[in-house]
């Protein structure tokens, strides 16, 4: 098949014929009919995954259909149309056995503990754990960009930090993980105050839903400024980006007993950032984190989308080949563009 292979971290990947993926017993291999293009991409390029062996196939954001399957696979046929949470779950640890297959002991994530997704084909394991069937009205460039960013967001705004109508959200950044927590907040009837430094970006999530915008590098101090315009600071705060600043300001514009959920990776240089202690001390601040979303969650997530209340194609900003991935992942840390890109020519 045809992948993108980098054997060295920060190293021109290149496209390349490797072998054909088998499946495992308990898993699938997947024809990739499409895959997202995400900055947590670029992090594992870089060297920040202490899990990617080298050489690597990136790739994590997925979508398509079951080309072949293991003997002792019993939910799924060849042909099914398929996506697949960046975290599966063993099955078999604690943590799945309580439900929590997004912080699995053994945890199987494709682009990272294994070869991924931007390539022709990718194996997946455990699939009758992992799988998730797509509605056939959903088409596979928006299933992909569902991947990480947007279940990543559902799982941080609805299950962690437990958005409800009329309370206010604040998201800081708006990438395609921010916006799709400006969407999914909207959705469930709270107020949103989008923070980023770009205007473009900042236009988009107004288009999406949030009623109010701070752009970071036009103001003096940016809790300050969400906290007058939600009247006593947010109820929810995402960082929705991972660095110092913006997980600093996401715990800073709380109101009291508010939650700060971190969406966006703190890795390398930024993995021990500051926190206002004192503050989450005397306020009883709540600080979660977010990790993926089980399989068994989608449900709920895509009712919504067939209902009309979630638009996540809205995101989809460019549409590449697999030629042109190569440069999108390494210009990750660029911030260029509004929306999700995604790779649909394989």
């Amino acid at each position: 098949m045809k992948a993108v292979v980098y054997e060295a971290f920060s190293a021109p990947p290149q496209i390349r014929q490797v072998p054909d993926p088998m499946p495992e017993a308990h898993g699938v291999v997947v024809k990739v009919m499409a895959t997202g293009v995400c900055r947590s991409d670029w992090h594992g390029w870089v060297g920040h995954d202490p899990d990617i062996a080298l050489p690597h196939v990136p790739g994590h954001e997925l979508a398509g259909i079951v080309e072949a399957v293991g003997k002792d696979v019993q939910k799924w046929r060849v042909g099914d149309r398929v996506t697949v949470p960046f975290v599966g779950g063993c099955g078999t640890c604690p943590e799945c056995y309580s439900g929590n297959h997004q912080v699995c002991d053994s945890q199987f994530q494709p682009g990272f503990t294994h070869w991924g997704s931007f390539a022709q084909y990718v194996a997946i394991h455990q699939a009758d754990v992992n799988l998730v069937a797509l509605p056939e009205t959903l088409d596979f460039a928006t299933a992909a960009s569902l991947g990480c960013r947007f279940v990543t967001s559902f799982r941080a705004v609805v299950d962690q930090g437990k958005a409800s109508a009329g309370q206010w959200v604040a998201v800081h950044g708006c990438g395609g993980v921010g916006l799709s927590a400006i969407m999914i907040a909207n959705a469930v009837g709270a107020n949103v105050v989008a923070i980023d430094i770009a205007e473009d970006k900042l236009k988009l999530a107004r288009e999406l839903g949030a009623v109010a915008t701070v752009n970071a590098a036009e103001v003096a101090n940016v809790p300050e400024a969400v906290i007058e315009m939600t009247r006593g600071g947010a109820h929810v705060s995402l960082d929705a980006l991972g660095h110092p600043s913006t997980c600093f300001n996401s715990i800073s514009n709380l109101r009291k007993r508010g939650k700060h959920v971190q969406v966006g990776l703190m890795l390398a240089e930024n993995s021990t950032p500051a926190i206002p202690m004192s503050k989450v001390i005397a306020h009883e601040l709540e600080i979660l984190g977010s990790h993926g979303m089980q399989a068994y969650r989608y449900g709920a997530m895509l009712d919504m989308i067939q209902a009309g209340k979630l638009a996540p194609e809205k995101l989809i900003g460019k549409r590449i080949d697999l030629e042109q991935s190569i440069d999108a992942l390494m210009g990750m840390d660029k911030f260029q563009g509004a929306g999700v890109t995604v790779v649909t020519e394989f």
